[in-house]
């Protein structure tokens, strides 16, 4: 596509007297890893709530593919392609891994539940499509073995991993992740990286809040830093461990 995947815009959010997110703009090309990092209270989880529409902004635009998607719904912005993952999973526990990740098909034929009777035919087709779709997910993200399984008895990193092909099914442009690594296992990790590596390379764009630092510097290009609400810092790996606002930031040194 032309132009930036993802535009912001001077996006604002305030809580009382607080500037959560200040101003705030960048643009994203389509098929990045964007690293988003910063210290504590910098504004990141703000930010990704108001790009993915669980937080309306006080000022400024957002676009997705060109399009404004300040203001809308969640599941409108879900719809057209942005999707994101939360750093705590959200799965139904008392489903199966397997029921999980089949509940986010949408429009399908079963929805409306006269389609049951006088489309029977398509309604089974459509299950059977969705439900090969999720296991082929689930082998991706090497959850197939626990896809009978109750979601709310795998790991908490198995977890963040079926959140993951949860909003994998509708095929999402671009993925918004919140804190992947954190509270995952080092060999589950390995899995993740590999997943989102795999996802990157069939085309999907993501943009990825992470303190892992070590993390964030094999993956991602380029990096965006914020503190205080604002962006301090945009650019290459090799720039981050020597930008002076940055050490500010996260040392809370004094910098001239």
């Amino acid at each position: 596509m032309d132009g930036p995947i993802l535009q912001v815009d001077r996006l604002s959010r305030r809580f009382g007297a607080v500037r959560a997110v200040d101003g705030v703009s960048f643009a994203m090309a389509a098929g990045t890893i964007t690293g988003l990092i910063g210290p504590n209270g910098a504004g990141k989880s703000t930010l990704f709530s108001l790009i993915a529409g669980a937080l309306r902004p006080d000022g400024g635009d957002i676009s997705f593919e060109g399009r404004s998607i300040a203001g809308l719904t969640p599941d409108r912005i879900f719809r057209a392609g942005l999707a994101r993952t939360f750093q705590i999973p959200r799965p139904f526990p008392r489903m199966t891994v397997l029921e999980n990740v089949m509940l986010a098909p949408l429009h399908q034929s079963g929805e409306r539940f006269w389609n049951n009777w006088i489309r029977g035919g398509a309604v089974a087709r459509e299950e059977r499509a969705a439900r090969e779709r999720a296991m082929e997910l689930l082998r991706l993200t090497r959850l197939a073995e626990h896809a009978n399984a109750l979601a709310g008895q795998i790991s908490g990193g198995q977890q963040k991993l079926l959140e993951l092909a949860r909003v994998l099914i509708v095929e999402p442009r671009l993925l918004l992740l919140d804190e992947p690594a954190a509270g995952v296992n080092p060999k589950l990790l390995e899995t993740m990286l590999e997943t989102i590596s795999a996802l990157h390379r069939r085309g999907i764009t993501f943009l990825i809040i992470e303190h892992n630092i070590d993390v964030v510097m094999q993956m991602c290009r380029p990096i965006v830093v914020m503190a205080r609400g604002q962006i301090i810092f945009e650019g290459e790996p090799d720039g981050v461990r020597r930008d002076a606002r940055v050490l500010d930031a996260y040392l809370g040194d004094v910098v001239p």
